[in-house]
């Protein structure tokens, strides 16, 4: 059991770390249009995730309550989309650091994007431990399957993330190997934060509705404020959209498939 946890914490680090490695192939950095293409397709995942994975088992967690149910759901929803907005409000936020400083700020602006990066792969680390923790304590809303899906489907969306951070800092000067170091420590908090809420499970498992759809809320604020202005920038093209659609039909696919 504890072998299937240790993969399905790793495996988010797992897709950082490969961002990560893109310093050591790209010269560039990636284009705009791969950009959109992978932030679309995360974008279709994470959304995908909340609903199968996450907001659906709190509904059926909740069922014991009638017309209801629906309420534990809605609170954590709303209480995990809050949060991340005041975890965006009070840390640097990734996208109006790289539009709003100009190049001039140099590794003062890399800094912050490392930062802001680190603090939003918390979060997406535990959603995966509070995937786990309900399968760990034997929850029968809870599948094995569809938290390792979970868990793959943040690594795909880590994949970029672990780009966004070394390929600037590679452009500041620094060493490949010392970038693709920063890009995987940046997704340390991720194994971090599933590992905390695995541990403190047995406190929190009375309120499992709340956390799942919690953590559903902290994704879709992430699809929303990070994910769907990377895929739907100028110019526009539809390669955002039609990723998105094969992201999300992808992990619908395996949650179901696998369930």
């Amino acid at each position: 059991m504890w072998f299937q946890v240790a993969q399905g914490v790793l495996i988010p680090l797992v897709g950082t770390s490969l961002g990560a490695a893109c310093v050591f192939f790209l010269r560039d950095g990636m284009s705009a249009r791969t950009t959109r293409s992978l932030s679309g397709f995360a974008a279709g995942i994470m959304v995908s995730a909340s609903f199968f994975s996450l907001i659906v088992p709190a509904l059926e967690l909740s069922e014991g309550m009638g017309r209801l149910a629906f309420i534990p759901t809605v609170v954590g929803f709303l209480i995990g989309m809050l949060f991340l907005l005041v975890l965006d409000l009070v840390t640097p936020h990734m996208h109006r650091d790289r539009s709003e400083e100009g190049p001039s700020t140099g590794l003062r602006r890399t800094t912050k994007l490392v930062l802001a990066v680190t603090l939003h792969n918390l979060p997406e680390g535990m959603v995966v431990g509070i995937v786990y923790a309900g399968w760990i304590y034997g929850n029968d809303k809870i599948r094995i399957s569809a938290a390792l899906v979970l868990a793959i489907g943040i690594a795909l969306q880590n994949f970029p993330e672990g780009a966004i951070v070394s390929m600037p800092l590679r452009a500041e000067g620094m060493s490949k190997g010392k970038t693709f170091l920063y890009g995987v420590l940046s997704g340390t908090a991720e194994p971090i934060g599933a590992l905390l809420v695995i541990f403190a499970a047995g406190i929190f498992l009375p309120v499992l509705p709340y956390l799942l759809s919690f953590a559903a809320g902290a994704m879709i604020y992430v699809v929303i404020e990070e994910l769907i202005p990377e895929m739907a920038g100028e110019p526009h093209t539809n390669a955002g959209t039609i990723s998105f659609a094969a992201g999300f039909a992808l992990m619908m696919a395996l949650d179901v498939g696998l369930g």
